[in-house]
């Protein structure tokens, strides 16, 4: 597995323009005979059920609180309609897809996560509830899969062996499987560009940005809301053993392959 590529999508990517462009990216690199694999969030299709059904969203510090409401519509979004539509987009560009979650095999095996203390989200710990912390995943599943030439599609739901589930950040889930999987590429594709000095300002893109570097840029607020656990779970894992995370977004045809070939020319490349 130490050739592939894996991917990582915001649940706004899947909804959004951009999705045609990235998986016809994603069907050509493994029509060439990569090994792709996809990990995807659905924070936004969960917040908009959540309040059509008049619940209110607790989110802190860029991260969801799981409660047992919470849970069942992670499950409905995530592992549901955002992992169809992300399956049917990828077979329309040719690629052949198996959509996945926590729970099929234990492809992420998962524990709660206990409450702790987290940047932006003041002095005490914090019970996230049904979240969970990765323990590890099913590489013989994923590379069996990838192998034959499919593109495992996998939500953001963890499970243990008691059948329990978790709602599990998917960066979290994208940086575990890479280090696992010994990806030769780990790609954020987000609903932002680059990581960005102003957010406002696209031409702000810094192409390059070390874990020093990344600390800094949380400290002054130059980094904030859900661009913070981002850094922080790719620095981790790039201390983990991680070669490179590349955060790009608003990708044209052929800009996928173009960061992956030559880190920090579309988005922003994070190095120790």
């Amino acid at each position: 597995m130490s050739g592939a590529i894996l991917v990582k999508l915001g649940g706004e990517v899947v909804a959004g323009p951009h999705l045609a462009a990235i998986a016809g990216d994603v069907a050509a690199l493994a029509r060439a005979g990569t090994g792709v694999v996809l990990v995807h969030g659905g924070g936004p299709q969960a917040t908009a059920l959540q309040k059509r059904l008049g619940i209110a969203p607790n989110i802190v510090a860029g991260r969801r609180v799981t409660d047992d409401e919470t849970l069942e519509i992670m499950k409905m979004t995530v592992a549901g309609k955002v992992n169809v539509d992300l399956c049917a987009a990828l077979v329309a560009a040719g690629a052949r897809p198996v959509g996945l979650h926590g729970a099929s095999a234990l492809t992420v095996r998962a524990a709660r996560r206990p409450p702790k203390v987290v940047s932006g989200g003041g002095p005490d710990p914090i019970d996230f509830g049904h979240v969970g912390d990765v323990t590890g995943v099913n590489r013989e599943l994923v590379a069996l899969l990838t192998g034959a030439g499919y593109v495992p599609v996998i939500a953001c739901l963890g499970a243990d062996e008691g059948g329990r589930v978790y709602n599990i950040n998917a960066d979290t889930v994208a940086n575990r499987l890479a280090i696992e999987l010994d990806a030769r590429s780990l790609v954020l594709v987000t609903d932002v560009p680059a990581v960005l000095r102003d957010v406002a300002d696209p031409s702000s893109r810094i192409a390059r940005m070390t874990a020093a570097e990344g600390a800094r840029a949380i400290e002054e607020g130059v980094v904030t809301k859900g661009m913070i656990p981002k850094l922080e779970e790719s620095f981790a894992a790039i201390r983990e053993g991680v070669r490179a995370v590349h955060v790009v977004g608003r990708l044209a045809p052929g800009d996928l392959a173009r960061e992956i070939g030559a880190p920090g020319s579309v988005g922003t490349v994070l190095v120790a």
